[in-house]
């Protein structure tokens, strides 16, 4: 489909890269393309946030060119123009969780993983959105407002990674980084027709943080219209750091080295709906189901199969650690009444749920955790990939908070409808969304595939092969893009 837009923002990351090393275009050329675009077509979506002054921006645009006029590149970064996701700090820029009690915060450090994306010469133009504390897949808050789908304005771009999801659709971004605890970075790739990877348990370093051991459901991970782009951010973002000493010690990786591979004969594992287990509006099983026959034409072997587990126990040992973790992070703010009036119900509802915890029960819930990846364990035996759909519902109306009805069930939480998505998370597994085609409505949605442990690259090798095959992204832009 041809892009109503500047060739230079049309671009994908890999792609702008080369241009700019190459001195095809200018580092103040391509900030002025993006300001452009952003000034734009941010406003319909409302995805960046926090923007930074376009003459600061141009100043330090102008410096990375007199860099490469001397012979000197920070990295494949090298003046390409970045939001970071509003819940990593970033060192001199207002970054708020999406929260009034930070609406002012000011980090004095980076994040690790934001560290070394400004290490690659990335430009930080701004912040993109997210909900509050990140918690629930719709990105809104009361600081910035809602942030909405690239492909319809009236529904949700699914979060807590919404900002930068919807931001990669719109061409706002070459490439995005993310988080992903509960989905966060699959669910707003799915419903907006990009690719996100949540990579294996410590493959990001997270923090610096206070607490170095017990969070571990939550990583930082790279989102990107091609999956060359994202292997190549997860190459900048991945790599131990002795400021997290969970984070994995095997050295720098270049992942987007090798991602051609012949997948014939290739054994891929259908997890479907578990066996009718999860949810699902009309429609979603349905077009991911049609996926397979991608995979078959790539030569894969495709079967049906469950884990040998109790997914409703799965589901408790999820709430148990979600309270647990997220009652650790706003107990203190939740303790007093002035702070907590600030929490939305569904942060409130969390700590209270983790107020109510046993000592026993979190301990429990890890033993459950450990049989499931067990469980996992067994079928990877068999299975070199499962797959799963990205989530249980299309984008909905970004005026509603979160789906309460999904196929015909009641959802009891304010993130039940999102389910699908807990498995890699509780297993440490990494897990791509992959985009897979659109309902009758034009709304997209995505299908995880799913690697062993610390099989990240294994992983990109079948979103990349899938990519070449299916090219969704090329072929189904926005509309608003589009060239009339």
């Amino acid at each position: 489909m041809p892009l109503a837009i500047d060739p230079i923002v049309a671009l994908d990351a890999e792609a702008l890269s080369r241009a700019i090393h190459a001195r095809q275009m200018s580092c103040r050329e391509v900030m002025q393309a993006y300001l452009a675009h952003i000034e734009r077509f941010n406003p319909q979506v409302n995805a960046l946030v926090s923007l930074r002054p376009a003459e600061a921006l141009l100043a330090e645009a102008d410096e990375r060119d007199r860099e490469l006029a001397r012979g000197h590149s920070r990295g494949w970064m090298h003046g390409m123009p970045q939001a970071i996701k509003d819940l990593a700090a970033t060192a001199g820029m207002r970054t708020t969780l999406g929260s009034p009690l930070f609406a002012e915060q000011v980090p004095e450090q980076d994040a690790i993983s934001v560290a070394r994306v400004r290490a690659s010469g990335a430009l930080i133009v701004g912040k993109s959105n997210v909900p509050e504390f990140g918690l629930g897949s719709q990105t809104y808050n009361t600081l910035f407002g809602t942030t909405t789908n690239a492909y319809d304005p009236g529904k949700v771009a699914g979060g807590s990674s919404g900002g930068a999801a919807a931001a990669l659709a719109m061409r706002l971004l070459p490439v995005a980084d993310g988080s992903d605890m509960m989905g966060s970075l699959r669910n707003p790739a799915a419903f907006n027709n990009v690719y996100g990877l949540r990579p294996s348990q410590g493959r990001v370093p997270h923090g610096p943080a206070p607490e170095l051991f017990v969070q571990q459901l939550a990583t930082e991970g790279p989102m990107g219209r091609s999956v060359v782009d994202v292997a190549r951010l997860l190459s900048t973002q991945a790599g131990f750091d002795a400021r997290a000493p969970l984070s994995l010690s095997e050295g720098r990786h270049d992942f987007a080295a090798g991602l051609q591979r012949d997948f014939r004969g290739v054994r891929v594992g259908w997890l479907g709906d578990y066996d009718g287990y999860l949810a699902m509006d009309d429609g979603v099983l349905s077009l991911c189901e049609a996926a397979l026959a991608d995979f078959i034409e790539l030569g894969c072997r495709i079967e049906a199969c469950q884990p040998a587990f109790d997914l409703a126990r799965l589901w408790q040992c999820w709430l148990t650690h979600r309270h647990f973790l997220v009652h650790g992070n706003l107990a203190a703010a939740y303790a007093d009444p002035g702070r907590r009036a600030l929490l939305k119900p569904e942060a409130q509802w969390e700590v209270e749920g983790g107020l109510r915890l046993s000592a026993a029960a979190v301990y429990q819930a890890s033993v459950v955790r450990s049989d499931w990846y067990r469980a996992l364990g067994k079928l990877f035996e068999r299975y070199d990939y499962l797959l799963l759909p990205s989530a249980q519902v299309f984008p909905f109306d970004a005026r509603q908070p979160w789906p309460t009805v999904v196929g015909g069930r009641t959802m009891d939480t304010y993130h039940r409808w999102m389910e699908v998505v807990i498995g890699p998370t509780l297993a440490g597994l990494p897990s791509i969304s992959v985009p897979v085609g659109f309902n009758a409505a034009g709304l997209p949605m995505g299908l995880q595939i799913i690697g062993p442990a610390q099989a990240d690259h294994a992983v990109l090798q079948l979103a990349h092969a899938h990519e070449q095959l299916t090219r969704w992204v090329a072929r189904r832009p926005p509309g608003s893009l589009q060239a009339p």
